[in-house]
């Protein structure tokens, strides 16, 4: 399949119709400031209720149809309390740094996250662990990468590919950061707009 590269000008536009059009950014910068101080415990959350933050409004639509309770939210601090090490790793990284030997990491941390918060969920909650590093998808965006998610617990391997394609536009874009809070967020911003919404 023939994936579009985004130019500095769509990434551009894209920005514009996102901040017009979604207001909820203003949560993605929320969650991404409380990850970042629960990480260096400089705040009395945690780093699950961080994420939570995120999740209870981006991936709100998830939630219409399963609780968010206290037994979900149990999971949520398990898991990153068990795999800490491991996307404290990724954290510091560029997503042009991925290499082949990055390929088991990576899917065992999906899949642990992916187990937990849904294909969509973990890479929303990875993204703001690693937020250079791990790239954001929706289901409209697999689709149009030709990765269509599969039911939970079989998307390590398109999230994998996902990550190489990102990787080849950050890439073709020299690696900068051309606007936003980062190429990783900007790519989405544009992913976004063009194919979920239809905004540009």
């Amino acid at each position: 399949m023939n994936i579009y590269t985004p130019t500095p000008k769509d990434l551009e536009a894209a920005r514009t119709a996102f901040e017009s059009r979604e207001p909820r950014d203003l949560f993605y910068r929320a969650a991404t400031e409380l990850v970042e101080l629960a990480i260096r415990q400089s705040t009395a959350l945690t780093l699950a209720e961080a994420l939570a933050v995120l999740l209870q409004t981006w991936n709100r639509s998830f939630y219409q149809y399963r609780r968010f309770d206290i037994r979900h939210f149990s999971d949520i601090e398990l898991l990153v309390t068990r795999h800490r090490r491991q996307f404290l790793a990724f954290r510091p990284r560029s997503i042009q740094t991925v290499t082949a030997a990055d390929d088991l990491g990576v899917k065992s941390l999906f899949a642990a996250f992916e187990e937990v918060l849904w294909p969509v969920g973990a890479a929303k909650c990875l993204h703001l662990l690693a937020p250079h590093f791990f790239p954001l998808w929706d289901r409209a965006i697999a689709q149009r990468y030709g990765l269509a998610m599969k039911r939970k617990g079989f998307n390590r391997d398109n999230y994998w590919q996902f990550m190489s394609i990102v990787r080849e536009q950050c890439r073709v874009l020299g690696g900068g950061r051309p606007v936003g809070p980062g190429l990783l967020k900007a790519i989405d911003e544009f992913n976004y707009c063009k194919y979920s919404k239809k905004w540009i």
